[in-house]
């Protein structure tokens, strides 16, 4: 009798101590869910995520009033477009004879009543040009010759480069699919073209939009300022990565499978430039002698971590950036002194923050992260050219977030090369004010940018 209770209550010791763990377990999991729920969502606004992803809330009756009319209604009159400068054709029309009493109107009767452009595309189908070509027989050599065309009617694709520029173009910045386009040339040209021919042109084209690279890839590598930023995309169905590298120069995309520093180092090729402007993810650092941490982005950071509940840390840190901020505006008409002794208010202005001891996670993460990296959050005093933000390189990359949405990305690798080509290509002409179809158009004729 003795042992059995023995046993008995040996069992139950054991069970007590498996369920005082599974309740430890239980409240430790409990504890870190309500954390997870009081942790604020991270937004565009306090991280960088893009405003596509909020959440869209419904508007109120409040918010759906305007201010004031509309333009075109009751209200006041919209601005217009200016008339143009050199109009193809232009109509004048004066009055006969009087509407009332149909007395005829003498020539100094009348005075100009109104000017304005009436603008139409006239029909548009296309030009076909048919070449016979001749070869000759000559009786004295005994050999053949063949007589030379005009440049661009050469045989091969009955498709002009106008027509391939307008089919790249369409293509790549407004990605418009295979199929579609199709039937847009169908339908407003009047021109039967299949999907097959279409990729022709595309795999045509790629030999020289790769030729044309090759001067900005040169004049990149010889760069003292870069900034860098880099965004998903799926390449038959796998996720790759569409990295930009550019400055008030060059703009240069590449896509690749990785996300690591092997990728700038294969596009430096052993080049150190001066200043990089980049984020804090980790294959962005290391590749200057100086680095330009993104404000913007930090901003962000600070705004998450003040919504997590930092009263210490963070508020501190972002009224030091917003001051940084202002002051860049205004940075290129500083003197240099002037500059050195912001910059020193402000390196003595983050001393002080840093002396402070948050007690919330968000807060300490933060202060880690400027503890090791504040050398590199002021940088853009020293240098009046570099902005204390990166939102250039993610104006150059947000085409790219657009042309994923809409497409699902890339079914081949060759696709996403020839569109990251396009991209560096009319990304680079932009800085020389030169139009993206223009672009295709030099491109197409074996023009570079440099």
């Amino acid at each position: 009798m003795q042992d059995a209770r023995d046993i008995l209550i040996a069992q139950q010791s054991e069970q007590i101590k498996a369920q005082a763990a599974e309740i430890a377990f239980l409240k430790a999991r409990i504890a870190e869910l309500e954390e997870k729920f009081n942790t604020p969502k991270k937004t565009s606004k306090n991280s960088s995520k893009p405003p596509s992803t909020d959440q869209k809330g419904n508007k109120s009756d409040e918010g759906n009033k305007s201010n004031g009319p509309r333009l075109g209604s009751l209200g006041r009159k919209g601005g217009g477009r200016p008339l143009s400068e050199d109009p193809e054709e232009t109509i004048t029309a004066k009055a006969k004879i009087c509407y009332y009493c149909h007395k005829p109107f003498e020539e100094g009767d009348q005075k100009l009543y109104s000017r304005y452009d009436k603008i139409d595309i006239p029909p548009i189908k296309p030009f076909i040009t048919r070449v016979e070509r001749y070869e000759g027989f000559c009786s004295c050599c005994q050999k053949v010759t063949v007589a030379p065309v005009p440049q661009g009617m050469e045989e091969g694709s009955p498709f002009s480069s106008n027509i391939t520029a307008m089919a790249v173009y369409l293509r790549t910045l407004h990605a418009i699919s295979y199929s579609r386009l199709k039937y847009l040339f169908g339908d407003l040209f009047g021109l039967v073209i299949s999907e097959g021919a279409l990729d022709g042109m595309f795999r045509r084209m790629k030999p020289r939009v790769d030729q044309s690279i090759v001067p900005i890839l040169a004049r990149l590598r010889q760069s003292r300022v870069i900034y860098s930023d880099e965004t998903g995309v799926r390449v038959d169905g796998k996720g790759n990565w569409n990295w930009v590298f550019q400055n008030d120069e060059v703009e240069l995309h590449v896509v690749r499978p990785s996300r690591s520093r092997n990728v700038p180092n294969e596009i430096l090729a052993g080049h150190r430039p001066a200043i990089w402007i980049a984020d804090l993810y980790s294959s962005q650092q290391g590749h200057a002698d100086e680095m330009q941490i993104c404000l913007a982005h930090q901003l962000r950071n600070c705004q998450h971590a003040i919504d997590a509940g930092d009263k210490i840390f963070a508020p501190l840190m972002k009224r030091l950036f917003f001051r940084a901020f202002i002051i860049s505006r205004r940075r290129a008409k500083l003197t240099n002194e002037k500059r050195n002794i912001l910059l020193d208010s402000l390196e003595k202005r983050l001393e002080l923050i840093m002396v402070k001891v948050p007690e919330n996670k968000n807060g300490l993460r933060l202060k880690k992260r400027y503890k090791k990296h504040g050398h590199s959050l002021f940088t853009f005093m020293k240098d009046p050219e570099i902005t204390p933000d990166n939102n250039s390189s993610e104006r150059a990359l947000r085409p790219i977030a657009t042309y994923r949405k809409v497409t699902n990305g890339f079914r081949s690798i060759w696709g996403a090369d020839f569109y990251a080509g396009i991209r560096s290509l009319i990304g680079t002409a932009a800085r020389q004010n030169i139009r993206p179809f223009e672009t295709i158009k030099l491109t197409l004729a074996g023009n570079t940018l440099f």
